[in-house]
């Protein structure tokens, strides 16, 4: 076929799979889209991925591009006769800069793997979910994604500070500033963050460093309602200058559905409890990480003094915090978890969506007046990063043909508290009926010409984002 030879001569034969070779990328994370592509591309350079725009520009032909392939909304499902252009060999590191606290970066570089290369410098990139050992760079910014430390260090928008992208004609955008402060024109960087492929493929970024935490102090803990949670949020937060790092909500019927699928993971408490937080401090200060006398960490001190007065209260009903990095990793498993044990059943309705903090409980408790007006039966299993206001509200209906109507009732409640339908998975293909119901009809007009300026053949990631 002549695009492929074309395709062959730009990039090497071998990097042109066909056939059973494109197997790993057949489906997505979740098994839901399944994939039909002529081609999977892997490009091993920036100047790869203009020579394949250039061809598929010229030729009209659809690319999808996909990094760890670990999304949730479908944003890479590649229909038949498009190209998947994959970045996994676009995975180096070019330069680590601990004075300037910055990381340079190709679009492949897999975050882990980034963690793990800073870490010998003292240094942290603090985003951090279960999808770690696979989501790649690139994909994290066309996504925007967030995680548990969003709380303190924002989503991967405000982590990067530069961006390399190649546009859909096979011009490089070279976008890679060192700049914290840059004010020359529009701000295009953020432009194609969470754009999710439609306007350029993203292959290199500058990005934002932290030092690394010298302690952390990580606890469960149990209370009788959310309100209570966001008092030990922010008295949390006041008592350590703004260190929390992660505040996570699990209910006691996520335990239950998590002992289902791992019978010997162990429960949080000995007594169950409606309301559960994952709470996790952070400090780079020397003396918070240096044992008393008694062998103790004032860190670690300091998250006991707080929890002891809420439970002299009676605010917190159970806690219990970490005494060592074995007992911190098997608190975080059971939150990294909630991908594996949620989305593993069918039919669902997966719910991504952003309130105002103190929105989240009353959100749920009249959600759930609604549902049982919808479907009775319905079960629900909700997740929170509680401190972003960002909750994974997961409904199994009791029938697939009510999937749309408990979606759209969920939307309905959500932006009448202030709400967004979309918080940090994207838009994808799952949310576009929610973005033809619910987005502004100016800002989808917006959209679309800007869409309409950078990709006029509409050849970048079609059908994703945008409703047609």
């Amino acid at each position: 076929m002549e695009l492929l030879d074309q395709l062959r001569g730009a990039i090497g034969a071998a990097h042109v799979l066909t056939g059973a070779d494109t197997a790993p990328w057949a489906s997505d994370w979740l098994g839901k889209y399944r994939n039909d592509p002529l081609a999977v591309l892997r490009p091993g350079s920036t100047r790869d991925v203009q020579a394949v725009m250039a061809i598929a520009h010229d030729t009209g032909t659809p690319v999808v591009p996909v990094s760890g392939n670990t999304g949730l909304a479908g944003g890479a499902h590649a229909p038949k006769g498009s190209l998947m252009l994959s970045l996994s060999r676009m995975n180096h590191i070019r330069d680590i800069r601990p004075d300037a606290r910055i990381a340079i970066v190709e679009g492949g570089v897999v975050l882990e793997n980034l963690q793990t290369a800073v870490a010998a410098h003292d240094l942290e990139f603090p985003m951090s979910f279960g999808a770690k050992g696979s989501c790649m760079i690139a994909g994290m910014l066309a996504t925007n994604a967030g995680g548990s430390n969003v709380v303190r260090h924002g989503n991967t928008r405000d982590l990067c500070i530069g961006i390399e992208a190649v546009l859909p004609n096979g011009d490089r955008l070279d976008l890679m500033s060192e700049l914290h402060k840059d004010n020359s024109g529009y701000d295009l960087r953020n432009l194609l963050i969470g754009s999710e492929g439609t306007l350029a493929v993203i292959t290199g970024a500058v990005l934002k460093l932290v030092p690394a935490p010298k302690a952390r102090a990580t606890a469960m803990i149990a209370v009788g309602s959310l309100a209570d949670a966001l008092s030990i949020l922010n008295r949390l937060q006041d008592a350590t200058g703004g260190a929390v790092e992660a505040f996570e909500y699990m209910p006691d019927c996520y335990f239950d559905a998590l002992r289902e699928k791992h019978p010997d993971q162990r429960p949080p408490f000995a007594d169950s409890h409606a309301i559960n937080v994952l709470a996790e401090i952070g400090s780079t200060i020397e003396q918070d990480a240096t044992p008393g006398d008694d062998g103790s960490i004032p860190l670690t001190n300091r998250l006991e003094e707080v929890l002891a007065g809420f439970l002299d209260d009676g605010v917190i009903l159970d806690a219990n915090i970490a005494q060592n990095d074995a007992q911190r990793a098997r608190m975080w498993h059971m939150r990294e978890s909630v991908a594996e044990v949620v989305l593993s059943r069918d039919p669902l309705v997966n719910n991504d969506i952003a309130l105002p903090l103190d929105k989240v409980e009353p959100f749920l408790t009249r959600m759930g007046d609604v549902l049982r007006q919808v479907d009775p039966d319905a079960e629900v299993i909700e997740v929170a990063h509680l401190g972003d206001g960002n909750i994974h509200y997961t409904v199994f209906p009791s029938a697939p043909d009510l999937v749309d109507p408990i979606m759209q009732r969920v939307e309905d409640v959500t932006l009448s508290m202030g709400g967004s339908f979309s918080a940090e998975h994207g838009i994808g293909l799952s949310k576009l009926p929610s973005m033809r119901r619910r987005k502004d009809k100016v800002a989808l007009t917006v959209m679309a010409q800007i869409k309409q300026a950078l990709d006029p053949k509409g050849i970048m990631n079609p059908g994703k984002l945008l409703p047609v």
